[in-house]
């Protein structure tokens, strides 16, 4: 059964940001309502205040919206979105003139005079932050902000006429709409390079696996460029010499199936190479690797005395898992555990991150690790535990006498 937090714990790190962005400034439309929105109607009756309290919320709806559409754009979901930003700078300039009128030339009275400069301020400040969220350069923002500080104090100069009222406007907004407006830039700066790191984690596990695959190829081209050289040579030799019918030919062909033998041989020492990991090197690179990562690795065990299957199966499971840890995760910590128990090994693998459990797909994933493990008589358990824990624990039989049972 899913709990509460299970939809929380199950996004990755970019994922978080952006959830806690989207809902921050979607929360600024609720804030407009209930900052400029409750003191129109509490102060403000009739027509006047119900349009009032209209335009408020309609300045709000486009506010969310305006925040769906720049944060999808800051992910590269989708354009930038100009027209809907010059919709929202429309609009929060009305709905500011139309404070402003009503504060000159509408019911007069304190209470009326204090929630249009509720409607004024809150509008302002929160319109022009919300505009930063969808512009890329500084110097635009800053002219966004500049811009609007300045026509708000145009604007009281000439509603009312007093020069001292505006100079007292037009730097409260320039401070209010500028704090805003740097909570966008910071914000947006914030969730690119989350998202960006998350693709250099990414780039830097393909990369790992591109450089396994060359230093195979290498390995392969060392010894197959090698011997079918010699080959070559000694197969053109035994021709000529057929050819005039020598009997060396014999001797030569025969080298030449040595040499085949031995380079079969070879192949399949390169392959089981490849194949047959090391699980002490596992475990070491993937300390190293989870810790330079961030995320806290303890290492308990060893696998020295091991056989040879064994280990090979297990440390295809520490490579996988450290694989999908890094990738899929969002893990702080990690423990990796190596012990002997009833004439099995354990290996267990636990981090803090619940997205850890990815299947990588295809042969690389879980479903490849049990297809390793099966063919040594071995099993594989994954999924969440307590706490958002998630545990993988492989288990494989020793596939030999003379290794003492231990708890390591």
């Amino acid at each position: 059964m899913r709990g509460p937090g299970t939809w929380w714990r199950g996004k990755s790190t970019p994922a978080k940001v952006e959830t806690y962005t989207r809902g921050s400034f979607h929360f600024f439309a609720v804030m407009e309502i209930a900052g400029a929105g409750l003191p129109v109607t509490g102060e403000i009756a009739g027509p006047l205040g119900a349009w009032l309290m209209f335009l408020v919320c309609a300045h709000a709806a486009i506010c969310a919206l305006t925040v769906s559409h720049a944060v999808d754009w800051v992910c590269g979901r989708r354009e930038q979105p100009i027209p809907l930003l010059w919709t929202l700078g429309a609009a929060t300039a009305v709905v500011v003139v139309t404070a402003l009128g009503v504060a000159e030339h509408g019911p007069k009275g304190d209470g009326v005079d204090s929630a249009s400069g509720s409607v004024f301020g809150v509008i302002m400040v929160f319109g022009v932050g919300i505009m930063a969220l969808g512009l890329r350069r500084r110097r635009r923002v800053y002219a966004l902000v500049t811009g609007f500080a300045a026509g708000s104090g145009l604007a009281v100069l000439a509603m009312s006429g007093s020069v001292l009222a505006a100079l007292i406007v037009a730097p409260i907004m320039l401070a209010g709409s500028g704090f805003v407006a740097f909570t966008a830039v910071f914000s947006v700066w914030l969730l690119r390079s989350v998202y960006e790191l998350d693709e250099a984690r990414e780039t830097r596990a393909r990369l790992a696996v591109a450089e396994e695959r060359l230093r195979f190829g290498r390995d392969l081209h060392d010894v197959m460029g090698r011997n079918l050289a010699v080959i070559a040579l000694k197969s053109e030799l035994a021709v000529q010499l057929a050819r005039r019918g020598r009997p060396e030919a014999v001797e030569q062909m025969i080298e030449v199936q040595r040499i085949a033998q031995e380079s079969q041989r070879e192949v399949r020492d390169v392959v089981r190479g490849y194949r047959e990991a090391d699980l002490a090197v596992e475990l070491a690179g993937a300390q190293g690797v989870l810790t330079a990562a961030g995320i806290a690795c303890e290492v308990t065990g060893e696998a020295a005395g091991l056989p040879v299957e064994v280990q090979s199966a297990l440390a295809w499971v520490v490579r996988e898992a450290t694989t999908n840890v890094l990738r899929h995760g969002d893990a702080g910590q990690c423990a990796v555990a190596v012990r002997v128990r009833e004439g099995r090994v354990v290996l267990t693998v636990e981090n803090d991150g619940a997205a850890g459990a990815s299947d990588g797909g295809g042969g690389s994933g879980l479903a490849g690790l049990r297809e390793r493990l099966a063919a040594v008589d071995g099993t594989l358990e994954a999924g969440p535990g307590e706490a958002g824990v998630f545990r993988l624990v492989a288990e494989v039989p020793l596939a030999g006498a003379g290794v003492r049972e231990a708890a390591v």
